[in-house]
């Protein structure tokens, strides 16, 4: 790794991110959430990166393997790589259930332990954008392409409901560590651009909607992530002893919920998907 991009984030605040972020994905269900709400984007990312047989793929931050399943099913050579345990156990048992096989591996996107050039595809399906020092992430995706070889994302954007429910848990959650920078930047064409730069040659970045018609309500949707995703869940911890704030978060929430609600029962998330080839 470069040092100036190395040098750009302590060890030690690189350390107690991994470990706050270990834990806020392991709380709640996320592979229930995933399931509800985003089962076929893995797909998507799959099919829009030309995954096939004998290709060698990477998926960072694949949570319970979204992606990194419906690669293995393509015929790939698969590491689905993700920072939290539990996550990982999850997918395991996806897998088995639908006769993939993969490899599985605990790591953290901002320093991936992989040797340059290793793999063909480099994919994260809404994965990557929460690692919070982007350039960081970035070069390792990077990095661990080979020249020639792909880099796929998607991400919620930031006008996205996702990417308004990251905005408006904010002032309720724990600040970020200093040079942290929002998730939904990710789905920002503009910032995916400046991230790459010219180690990347045709980019291709795309605006599609996930159709998600798991929710009748704002209500709803608030008591499905308050009780299932790990960072609507460190919100409402950190403001657990003041009453005033947990319920000025509830109904911000709920108000976010019956924004995005359409007069068919649906609600449109707006992502980000992004392909381009490694320089």
């Amino acid at each position: 790794m470069s040092p100036d991009v190395s040098a750009q984030v302590p060890a030690g605040v690189l350390e107690a991110v991994r470990a706050k972020h270990r834990a806020m994905w392991s709380s709640g269900d996320y592979p229930a959430v995933a399931d509800q709400t985003i089962s076929t984007l893995g797909a998507v990312l799959v099919e829009a990166c030309g995954i096939g047989p004998g290709d060698r793929v990477l998926d960072v931050a694949a949570g319970a393997g979204n992606a990194a399943i419906p690669a293995a099913l393509a015929g790939a050579d698969v590491v689905a790589s993700d920072l939290a345990p539990d996550l990982l156990d999850a997918g395991r048992r996806r897998a088995a259930e639908r006769g993939a096989t993969l490899h599985w591996a605990e790591a953290d996107a901002h320093a991936l332990p992989f040797e340059d050039g290793e793999f063909d595809v480099v994919m994260s399906c809404v994965g990557v954008m929460f690692a919070p020092f982007h350039r960081l992430a970035a070069h390792e995706l990077l990095r661990v392409t080979r020249p020639g070889g792909t880099i796929g994302t998607i991400a919620w954007t930031p006008d996205s409901l996702v990417g308004e429910m990251f905005a408006t848990i904010g002032p309720y959650a724990p600040p970020p560590p200093p040079g942290a920078q929002p998730p939904s930047a990710w789905g920002s064409e503009a910032h995916v651009h400046e991230l790459f730069g010219d180690a990347v040659t045709d980019l291709r970045a795309e605006t599609r909607t996930l159709v998600v018609d798991r929710f009748g309500s704002g209500v709803e949707l608030r008591d499905f992530l308050k009780e299932l995703l790990g960072p609507v869940i460190a919100a409402y911890r950190f403001v657990a002893d003041d009453p005033e704030r947990v319920a000025a978060l509830d109904e911000a929430l709920v108000a976010l919920g019956d924004r995005h609600l359409q007069d068919d029962g649906t609600m449109a998330w707006d992502y980000l998907l992004v392909r381009a080839t490694r320089a």
